[in-house]
């Protein structure tokens, strides 16, 4: 049985685990870059080491020292979190050769997920439908310009080795096609040190629509529930809810039933989740298997009432699936947004630096899943991802309801934030009426209307350091626009 976790990550989500593995009474082992020495998971745990320099390379993702890291600590097992080694099969292999329990699935299992092309042949020989295109990797661009052609643009060019929305491109023509073949693969190259390329035909006006999926070792199954995760930039989620508006329990029991297919058709343990795109037709269609915990698994454990990491142990530990599909019952509704640390009027530009000053918010209801802390650090190594801030309600309404207080409530000094953006998505008709498509924020002209809410002076005098930092990425802006030391208007509003 596991009794020392190591955890290699850090931030939230190393956090997250922290408190279930307390919760059970098995002890702690957080690594931690030059960079993080002072953060809240190397406190929390029961041990901390340090790995290495800030740059991920020279920590997060130095298999080698982590490995050391777990046999001289005495940790039985790893959790990888999300990011950085937790979909790394090579990594797995290495923990299994070292008999070191890795909370996931097994490495053979991770290697075909995260190779888009086999896990693909795989859904087609379980009879779980997937996106229309290249029957194999493409050799060449002149083979993707045919395949275009065959099945009509826009089409994707997806690397087979991406994730997290990197090595995507949507091409509309040949010309474009040949100008993105040679971006993807050398995005590909860049994020894994190989490309393998496929080409999917783009599904206009699609939902991203997730499905929960855990199976044990012993070859039980279930999914527990949708997650509806459409509002995005550049593939990358922003808000996440469920249920999905447009799923009823037929259909949730019906696709549950091809994710359980999924699931078997890999040979997947541990929890995972596998990705259907929803055209506007109502047709679901396979993308793929994310083999790890996803960033938005929370609303999932708001609305199922299990602990997921929790689960993750169990599993690990060889035990049976404690409940059946029947057992599972999906109760209310819950919304997740993402708080990153970004300039929305700066084309999403991170913004990293001191904090010197947060309030999180509470209340009934609300979650908060977040690294923050007054004098904490936003570094310019990592993910932009600050908190995850999570709302629960009997209704869709009051779940909204509550999330747009506590975005109210949430106070960051110091860098830039989502929040504003997540207040306009929130109070819009389109929003509350749930149609959502992946291109929502261009189709909806949402920035556009964020500038006018700031504009119209729509956010709450208790907003007014944020409005002020919005205004001061403005200033910003424009000095690059105009590349002029002439700024006395902006000295004006800003005063």
């Amino acid at each position: 049985m596991i009794e020392k976790v190591l955890i290699a990550n850090r931030g939230e989500i190393a956090l997250r685990v922290i408190k279930t593995c307390k919760a059970l009474g098995i002890k702690t082992v957080a690594v931690y870059s030059d960079e993080d020495y002072n953060s809240l998971h190397v406190k929390q745990a029961t041990e901390a080491y340090h790995i290495g320099e800030a740059a991920p390379s020279k920590s997060y993702l130095n298999q080698e020292k982590i490995i050391e890291t777990i046999l001289s600590s005495g940790a039985d097992a790893i959790h990888p979190g999300y990011g950085f080694l937790s979909e790394n099969s090579d990594f797995a292999s290495k923990c299994e050769k070292n008999k070191i329990n890795f909370i996931g699935p097994s490495a053979v299992s991770m290697d075909l997920c995260g190779d888009k092309m086999q896990c693909k042949a795989a859904m087609l020989k379980a009879k779980v439908p997937t996106v229309p295109g290249s029957p194999g990797l493409v050799k060449d661009v002149e083979e993707a310009l045919k395949i275009a052609n065959d099945i009509s643009y826009p089409v994707l060019l997806k690397s087979v080795f991406g994730g997290g929305g990197r090595g995507i491109r949507l091409v509309n023509n040949d010309k474009e096609l040949r100008e993105g073949f040679e971006t993807v693969t050398s995005e590909s190259i860049s994020a894994v040190g190989k490309s393998a390329i496929i080409v999917e035909k783009f599904l206009q006006k699609t939902r991203h629509i997730e499905y929960q999926m855990a199976r044990d070792k012993h070859g039980n199954a279930v999914h527990i529930f949708e997650r509806e995760c459409s509002i995005q930039r550049r593939n990358q989620k922003l808000i996440e809810q469920t249920p999905s508006p447009v799923v009823d329990q037929k259909t949730r029991d019906r696709i549950g039933e091809l994710v359980v297919k999924a699931s078997e058709a890999v040979d997947y343990t541990n929890l995972g989740t596998a990705e259907f795109l929803r055209a506007d037709n109502g047709e679901f269609y396979f993308i793929e298997i994310n083999a790890r915990l996803q960033v938005e698994h929370p609303i999932s454990e708001l609305v199922s009432g299990l602990d997921f990491v929790k689960l993750q142990i169990d599993i690990a530990n060889g035990e049976p699936l404690p409940f059946k599909q029947k057992d599972l019952k999906m109760n209310g509704y819950a919304i997740e947004c993402r708080i990153n640390a970004e300039d929305t009027f700066l084309d999403f530009a991170p913004s990293t630096g001191p904090v010197p000053d947060v309030i999180i918010p509470s209340g009934p209801s609300v979650r908060c899943d977040t690294y923050l802390y007054p004098g904490c650090t936003v570094s310019p190594f990592y993910d932009s991802l600050m908190a995850k801030l999570c709302t629960w309600g009997q209704t869709f309404e009051e779940s909204r309801t509550r999330m747009l207080n506590a975005l109210n409530d949430f106070y960051i000094q110091g860098v830039e934030t989502s929040i504003p953006l997540y207040k306009t998505i929130l109070n819009t008709d389109e929003y509350k009426s749930g149609n959502l498509s992946t291109d929502f924020l261009n189709r909806y002209k949402i920035i556009d209307r964020l500038k006018e809410d700031l504009k119209n002076e729509k956010i709450e005098k208790s907003d007014a350091a944020l409005a002020a930092a919005i205004v001061y990425s403005e200033y910003y802006k424009s000095r690059v626009e105009s590349s002029t030391n002439n700024n006395s208007n902006w000295k004006n509003k800003l005063s």
